[in-house]
């Protein structure tokens, strides 16, 4: 009698991951598929770490199960991804990096999606841990179908998915093992583009993506070159995968938005100044074969100029709008009438010829005047002669009026005005003490100090910060019988708390005791 076919092959590519491979295979065994219906083909890629050592314990312990194999390292997924399949047997194949771990019903509910709808690839949502970006948008509801070039798909291609094996073989499909990085992505990509149906499930956490507390998984440890490689070898498969068109520009929008633009930000400028021109060159060839106006209308603002200087100005000008937008503050601003542009570089030259609204930030205006830098905490009195809180800040934009902003503790709104100063304008709120303690809640907390801005047809908030520690002395203040400790300061995030601290009895006690300990020593 013929063994049974298992419905689903999970492939797990393995080096050095330990402890984390010890998690990923408790959640691939404990699935409640049922490990009758369940086979795990796992591939140690010359692991030095004791992760060969910990599949051949599950593959005794689960001889039905798991399966394991050994090979030298090969410097990347693609290899041991690639043997794995040649192994596979199930109806579907899942692929799982061994660092990562799913839910406990993942396989469950993506096999009985794939067998309901006829399905050739199925998503299920993925999260990440451990502060690991995962783009969500893909997984927004769950749907029967998608489409590859009129969805968020594009943005999530990894091959973190259930693919019918089928699929898969038909089309010979294998990992490139010319790729260190991003090898899974043209494999996902071929896969949907052929499949007859991709469905998305965003009905439970399907898959758990970790980020290493050594930040050692192989994107957050890859070279500058790779990564420049990588971009390259993706939007030149994507080219020759898709002919010219609004279908190509979905797909490309992606690896121009993500791999080739983030190639261009601050690291950049640390890099010498030869390979920074390399890099420039090759980034410029890519733009001016692929980056079409198509997908520059699709962009995000900055990433839309950022490719555009990069294809049409010299390395010079790059360089200064990398800058320029690594800082937090924005370059000169013109404000004509109620629009409000932003002078990056490229505006208004005539020799690149970019429209006005590249540079339109006025949506962002609001929030750009609500950024205020602390200057000053200290104890004086209002416009009423009541003891208060006077918090001085500093405004750029000469534009900042008392009427268009409210600086607030918490809930409690100051009395703000404001005054020429420095390079734009002075804003001084004050906070009356009795009003402090009577919007704090009788065990005390800290409230940060915010500003929000209402001009330019918006709102926007922000908290107060400061480059340098800004505090005042500690106040003792009584509202009625209570007591309280005020203690205005700056926070390790540079934000200007206000801390309110009941003094009880209990409290000035162990207080008396830290000065006086007992023992007369």
């Amino acid at each position: 009698m013929s063994e049974r076919q298992p419905d689903v092959t999970v492939i797990v590519a393995v080096y050095n991951t330990m402890p984390y491979l010890t998690t990923c295979l408790e959640s691939l065994v404990g699935q409640t598929i049922g490990r009758d219906r369940l086979e795990v083909v796992a591939v140690d890629d010359g692991s030095t770490d004791g992760s060969g050592a910990e599949l051949d314990r599950y593959a005794e312990r689960y001889p039905g199960t798991v399966r394991v194999l050994h090979q030298p390292n090969s410097g990347g997924p693609a290899a041991p991804s690639n043997r794995a399949l040649d192994e596979a047997r199930g109806r579907y194949v899942f692929f799982i990096g061994s660092d990562d771990h799913l839910g406990s019903e993942a396989l469950e509910r993506l096999v009985d999606a794939a067998d309901r709808w006829d399905s050739d690839v199925v998503l299920g949502r993925m999260v990440g841990t451990n502060k690991r970006y995962v783009h969500q948008a893909v997984y927004a509801s769950t749907a029967e179908r998608v489409d590859l070039f009129d969805s968020e798909l594009p943005w999530s291609l990894s091959n973190t998915k259930l693919f019918r094996r089928d699929l898969i073989e038909r089309h010979g499909l294998r990992f490139r093992t010319d790729m260190p990085m991003g090898s899974d992505q043209p494999f996902t990509l071929e896969a949907c583009l052929r499949a007859k149906k991709i469905s998305v499930l965003g009905d439970y956490e399907y898959y758990y993506a970790v980020k290493r507390d050594n930040a050692q998984n192989i994107t957050y440890a890859s070279r500058f070159e790779e990564r420049l490689r990588c971009a390259e070898e993706l939007v030149g498969f994507v080219a020759a995968l898709i002919e010219p068109g609004p279908r190509r520009d979905a797909v490309l929008l992606r690896h121009f938005s993500w791999e080739v633009a983030k190639l261009l930000r601050a690291e950049f400028l640390d890099l010498d100044t030869d390979v920074q021109r390399q890099v420039h060159d090759r980034i410029r060839k890519l733009a001016e074969a692929y980056l079409t106006d198509g997908i520059l209308a699709r962009m995000a603002p900055d990433l839309r100029l950022r490719l555009a200087v990069a294809r049409d100005a010299d390395l010079g000008r790059l360089r200064e709008l990398i800058g320029q937008q690594a800082d937090k503050t924005w370059p000169e601003v013109s404000i004509e009438g109620e629009r409000w542009y932003v002078r990056y570089v490229g505006f208004r030259d005539p020799s690149l010829g970019y429209p006005d609204e590249w540079y339109d930030v006025t949506d962002q205006a609001a929030t750009m005047l609500a950024r205020l830098t602390a200057t000053g905490l200290a104890w004086g009195r209002d416009a009423a002669g009541a003891r208060a809180l006077v918090v001085t800040a500093q405004s750029r934009w000469a534009e900042l009026t008392a009427e268009a902003i409210r600086v607030s503790v918490g809930e409690l709104t100051g009395v703000t005005t404001v005054a020429p100063g420095g390079p734009g304008t002075v804003v001084r709120t004050d906070f009356a003490v009795d009003r402090l303690l009577a919007a704090v809640p009788a065990n005390g907390e800290r409230r940060a100090v915010r500003a929000e801005v209402t001009a330019a047809g918006g709102t926007g908030t922000a908290p107060l910060r400061t480059a340098r520690r800004v505090s005042a002395p500690r106040l003792l203040a009584r509202r009625g019988v209570r007591f309280h400790l005020v203690t205005p300061t700056t926070n390790h995030k540079g934000q200007v708390i206000v801390a309110i601290t009941p003094v009880t009895p209990r409290r000035l006690l162990a207080r008396l005791r830290r000065i006086w300990p007992s023992g007369g020593k």
